[in-house]
């Protein structure tokens, strides 16, 4: 997400913005994956419509260039927010990241983008990806426009997870924007929608708009070649404003995937979260929002933390060990 102090500290000029520093701490972690995902909270409808936060988002471009510094790949651009900035921002949202050389997934600006399903070829495992969201905040899309935005509908995503197999997709990762916000445990209609979602054939169901972490779990899944599926209900707050306790807190997602090539068998070989916290605040330089691990074994606290940034981002890192593998 990108809330008006970030984009006020990411300011380096009257219109210019530099957003990399941010992800200093977690770049090489995130760069290292074969496929780098994550969710963007925000349009990039262009200057001229004027940069907001909240309610309604729009970022500055260079969010996006510091996404891709980072090393992300894909962007889930199907949430609430899709719609802040109408039609066009969604339009040039996908123009902007497809400039900056990523891809982006759960929104179109075509209708026949939108009927052509995404499947990559990763090391000889051919993956579909699919993304909806829960709704737009109350905003609709013209019905000559429905296609731009992919909103949550059981019957569709049957037919799509369908499609996708019968275009060789081996493994189908489904993303949702869904949830009750700041609620640590899956709602119902988070639970049953990924019941439904398995039993249509997914293999891997990750999830955010909680603002919060919830559990992850591996569940017995009807078809497909994976026995079990893996579901990650939200993964919380990876960069925002928020600054309360649970809300400045994340997770990055490992999955390691593998196939057997001579057995035509694909198994998750490991699943892991390394938590995440957001430090905001003076860093000797200037006012910064920094992502770091919160896990202390393997990152240098700096000197700029002071003892309460210190204990909150430890309490942050027992908080994600009791939510993220616990039932």
């Amino acid at each position: 997400m990108c809330h008006s102090p970030q984009i006020d500290y990411a300011r380096i000029g009257k219109d210019s913005f530099d957003f990399k520093p941010v992800f200093r701490y977690v770049k090489n972690l995130i760069e290292k994956a074969d496929l780098a995902f994550g969710n963007l909270e925000t349009v990039t409808a262009g200057i001229s419509e004027k940069l907001t936060g909240y309610p309604l988002f729009n970022s500055p471009d260079q969010l996006l260039d510091a996404l891709k510094y980072a090393g992300f790949d894909f962007l889930y651009t199907v949430n609430n927010h899709s719609l802040d900035r109408g039609t066009r921002g969604v339009v040039r949202t996908i123009e902007q990241i497809e400039e900056k050389g990523m891809k982006n997934i759960g929104s179109s600006n075509s209708e026949s983008r939108s009927d052509s399903l995404i499947i990559i070829d990763m090391k000889g495992i051919k993956l579909g990806l699919l993304a909806y969201t829960y709704g737009l905040n109350g905003n609709y899309l013209p019905k000559s426009k429905s296609f731009m935005i992919n909103l949550i509908d059981t019957v569709r995503i049957d037919s799509d997870i369908s499609r996708l197999r019968d275009k060789g997709a081996e493994l189908v990762i489904v993303y949702f924007h869904f949830g009750d916000e700041y609620s640590r445990k899956p709602s119902g209609f988070q639970v049953e929608t990924v019941k439904k979602t398995f039993q249509y054939g997914a293999d891997i169901i990750i999830g955010s708009h909680p603002h919060v972490l919830q559990r992850t779990e591996f569940l017995t899944k009807g078809n497909g070649k994976l026995k079990n599926g893996f579901v990650a209900y939200s993964l919380g707050n990876f960069i925002s404003n928020q600054r309360w306790r649970y809300s400045d807190a994340g997770a990055i997602l490992k999955l390691e995937i593998c196939k057997n090539f001579q057995r035509d068998s694909i198994w998750i070989n490991n699943a892991t979260a390394i938590p995440t916290w957001v430090y905001k605040g003076f860093t000797g330089i200037k006012n910064e929002f920094i992502i770091v691990p919160s896990d202390t074994s393997f990152f240098k606290v700096p000197e700029f933390f002071s003892s309460s940034d210190k204990m909150k981002m430890i309490q942050s890192y027992y908080d994600a060990g009791e939510i993220l593998f616990r039932k």
